[in-house]
């Protein structure tokens, strides 16, 4: 079996501030999250920018592992179990961040759903690719 690692030679501006850019929605998905759901409290906007740059660290190198290490219940459960998973991320980081804290396990299941629909949404703003239409002339 071989397994072949692509490496980007060189990195430009432009992947720099794809990069900034997303960690920037993230920041603010995960702002926006923590003031909508009471068992997660973050202290300001700086803690903010550091639990996305944490997430984005744990969830590039410990959740493939994770996810691999769980395959067989991520198979028998649907696929569910990658929700536990996502919500065992975000408790390590509120664990490492001061200023970062969620209260349990089924908070954080909420405060991982909630960031990935706030992510998609900010994402969804600046992608001409993904259209989000809300039509206010329908009736009802």
């Amino acid at each position: 079996m071989k397994i072949k690692i692509k490496v980007k030679e060189h990195i430009n501006k432009q992947d720099i501030v794809r990069y900034l850019l997303k960690l920037l929605v993230s920041t603010l998905a995960v702002f926006i999250s923590a003031h909508m759901i009471s068992g997660v409290e973050i202290t300001d906007f700086t803690t903010a920018l550091l639990v996305a740059f944490t997430l984005s660290i744990l969830n590039t190198f410990l959740k493939p592992l994770l996810v691999l290490l769980t395959i067989p219940l991520t198979l028998f459960s649907f696929g569910i179990f990658l929700l536990f998973i996502n919500a065992f991320i975000i408790l390590m980081a509120s664990d490492l961040i001061e200023g970062f804290k969620v209260n349990g396990f089924g908070t954080a299941i909420l405060f991982s759903l909630l960031l990935s629909v706030i992510t998609f949404v900010l994402e969804s703003l600046n992608n001409p690719r993904i259209k989000i239409h809300i039509d206010k002339n329908e009736e009802e």
